[in-house]
């Protein structure tokens, strides 16, 4: 299977949330309406750091990431990058599209001067952590996060 990962489209957008949707977590948190995710893509795209990206297998969209770049004074001003929202579709999971996603986004962080590339994970996310364990991510946090709402 030859599989493709490329910056996503304003087009790929309803693709991409029924991948957020097809999750233990997200079938209760995404919505159906689609108007806040096109927005939020619009402004990601006018951020210019922070990028979607899709994996395709013959012109099917299968997976997902999100990844964000970031510069800081901390660690010798080090310039880390942020993956998010890295979905593979159920029916295609243990097929190693999660690690060839993993790998785009390290050369793609790499390529932009970051030092490291960081996650967060729910606690609950067993399986995503014994993968994260395989690919050589560290658990060195302890993560907190307050609704703004």
């Amino acid at each position: 299977m030859s599989l493709t990962i490329r910056a996503a489209t304003r087009a790929d957008v309803p693709f991409v949330v029924a991948l957020l949707r097809d999750d233990i977590l997200g079938q209760d948190r995404e919505v159906q309406a689609l108007d806040a995710y096109y927005a939020a893509f619009d402004a990601m795209q006018r951020e210019g750091s922070n990028t979607l990206y899709v994996a395709e297998i013959e012109a099917r969209i299968v997976a997902t990431y999100q990844l964000t770049f970031i510069s800081g004074l901390s660690l010798t001003a080090a310039r880390r990058a942020m993956i998010e929202s890295v979905r593979v579709a159920a029916d295609l999971r243990r097929q190693g599209i999660g690690a060839k996603l993993f790998r785009d986004a390290e050369v793609r962080a790499r390529a932009a001067g970051c030092s490291l590339l960081q996650l967060t994970t729910y606690k609950t996310r067993k399986d995503a952590h014994r993968f994260y364990d395989r690919l050589g991510y560290v658990d060195s946090h302890v993560g907190y996060k307050k609704p703004l709402t």
